[in-house]
């Protein structure tokens, strides 16, 4: 048996952490219990429903994540081989396990507590986070390794992102469900008024919050028709104001999909 080369032998509860933080609502955590069921990275993929290349990239985000190795690979014997979860990978998932039970815990506490905790574990410097529902998962093109996923927001407005084929089955992104968009601001351009084609993908529209001046460009925050505001940025001067229409605009491949 090998262990992965560079990483610490034993876990420190400053890195185990790391990888709950980004895995606990996809599918990484589940191909890594089955790894430890089955003993294959194959067949921890075939139970899990994805393909044996995304099981490695789970395994390979949880080992960087992590800072530790969380799968060894065997040789030899009848079977030609697997893997085998190490004591670090155990005590991840036990880890998990805590801690879902623990949150549960709490959300019981709450009335209405899955829709207020939707991005309460997610920690990241994008300030755009809005609720949506996946409406579809389609190939870009054939042979194309990204997938569109199409959404919708709670106001009806379409969103599209562009992920790869394996990001899409980790996160096990299907019509119907729940999901976050995220977006950086710097990559959204404001415009006053209304779009040309409201029905076009990835233009949000809404009434102005608030502008801060800037010398090259304006920071521009929109309260968006169906709830929910969006950051961006506009040219200098930004000659529309408080209360009046504005939309945004983004990219595809600017569009980040994330579970809560």
């Amino acid at each position: 048996m090998k262990r992965a080369p560079n990483l610490p032998a034993t876990p420190r509860s400053d890195t185990l952490h790391q990888a709950l933080g980004h895995a606990i609502s996809d599918k990484r955590l589940e191909v890594l219990r089955r790894v430890a069921e089955t003993g294959s990275i194959s067949q921890a993929a075939r139970d899990a429903g994805i393909s044996y290349k995304a099981a490695w990239q789970a395994m390979d985000t949880l080992t960087s994540l992590s800072g530790v190795a969380l799968v060894e690979r065997t040789v030899g014997g009848s079977g030609g081989g697997g893997a085998r979860i190490t004591a670090q990978g155990l005590a991840l998932l036990a880890l998990a396990d805590e801690l879902a039970r623990a949150r549960q815990a709490v959300l019981a506490r709450f009335a209405g507590g899955p829709a207020l905790a939707g991005g309460l574990g997610l920690r990241t410097s994008m300030r755009n986070q809005l609720p949506c529902e996946v409406l579809g998962v389609a190939p870009a093109a054939p042979g194309d390794p990204t997938v569109l996923i199409r959404l919708r927001t709670a106001g009806g407005a379409a969103l599209a992102a562009s992920v790869t084929r394996e990001s899409a089955d980790l996160l096990a992104l299907q019509p119907g469900t729940a999901a976050l968009v995220l977006c950086k601001a710097t990559a959204v351009q404001v415009q006053a008024g209304q779009p040309a084609d409201p029905a076009a993908p990835n233009q949000l529209a809404g009434r102005i919050d608030r502008v801060a001046r800037g010398e090259g460009r304006d920071e521009v925050v929109i309260s968006l028709d169906g709830g929910g505001q969006w950051v961006g940025f506009a040219a200098h001067p930004f000659a529309a104001r408080r209360g009046q229409r504005a939309w945004a605009a983004m990219a595809t491949q600017a569009m980040v999909v994330a579970l809560a």
